[in-house]
């Protein structure tokens, strides 16, 4: 796919981290670029740094992707790209017994379905509303009409303890991809998907550096935490690279994650 000012791109959850990172290397290429989040103050930061436009959107309503997906075409013209990074996480056992009192509880299903909305109803959401407005573009002199690009997690193929909904939904989204990929190939559309391993993103912020530095070190090579920057260049690739499609690709410095 040809990247410049005649391409729109729309990046949920691009108010910071891996999606605000995937938004800036889309505007270095002149893209014109949507983003997509709930937080207010730094989505519209990052719109104003970049050129773009903020949409305050909430990936689990059907109105309000809408409205965001309107006001983005509007800005921008119907976008030809699809960067999926909205997503959250909690860590909950499927059932645990208190060490105080004996008492035994299990994970709350409603925290589940919360989990799985947003990470993998809400992005088979965008998928399905941007593909639908894709159709409307005539594809590239190289035949790309569109391509979008996923987050999933390396939790997806080897979860941790607590992390049922979580890999649960990134499950979800690896499973996903294939048969998207081959719904949308007809309409010269392609779906990649990327597993993000220990990332420095706002996730880890607030963590103390010794634990930073632990989860670095953690990592067989490079040993550190991985850096928002290198997921962008690979979802850029996934964009760019003509051939790149039905693939759900490890991004993790080689880890494997243990139980806990």
């Amino acid at each position: 796919m040809k990247l410049d000012n005649t391409v729109a791109a729309v990046v949920t959850g691009g108010a910071s981290g891996l999606g605000a990172a995937t938004a800036r290397a889309l505007a270095a290429k002149g893209v014109k670029v949507a983003i997509f989040d709930l937080q207010e103050e730094k989505g519209k930061a990052v719109a104003a740094e970049i050129g773009g436009v903020f949409c305050e959107v909430n990936v689990t309503d059907d109105a309000s992707v809408d409205a965001g997906f309107a006001k983005a075409r509007d800005a921008h013209g119907q976008e030809r790209i699809l960067v999926n990074c909205a997503g959250t996480g909690n860590a909950i056992k499927t059932a645990s017994r208190s060490k105080q009192d004996g008492s035994i509880k299990h994970f709350p299903l409603d925290a589940f379905n919360w989990i799985v909305q947003i990470n993998l109803v809400g992005t088979f959401r965008c998928i399905a509303k941007s593909a639908a407005g894709m159709l409307t573009l005539d594809p590239q002199d190289d035949g790309d009409r569109g391509a979008i690009v996923n987050t999933a997690s390396v939790a997806a193929e080897d979860g941790q303890i607590g992390q049922a909904a979580y890999s649960a939904s990134k499950g979800g989204v690896v499973g996903m991809t294939l048969p998207i990929a081959r719904d949308l190939s007809g309409e010269n559309i392609r779906v990649n998907t990327i597993l993000p391993g220990i990332f420095n993103t706002p996730l880890l912020a607030a963590a103390p550096q010794n634990v930073k530095d632990a989860l670095g070190a953690s990592v067989p090579f490079p040993k550190r935490l991985g850096e928002p920057e290198e997921y962008a260049k690979l979802a850029m690739c996934m964009i760019e690279n003509g051939y790149f499609n039905g693939e759900d690709v490890r991004l993790d410095g080689g880890i494997r994650m243990a139980p806990r």
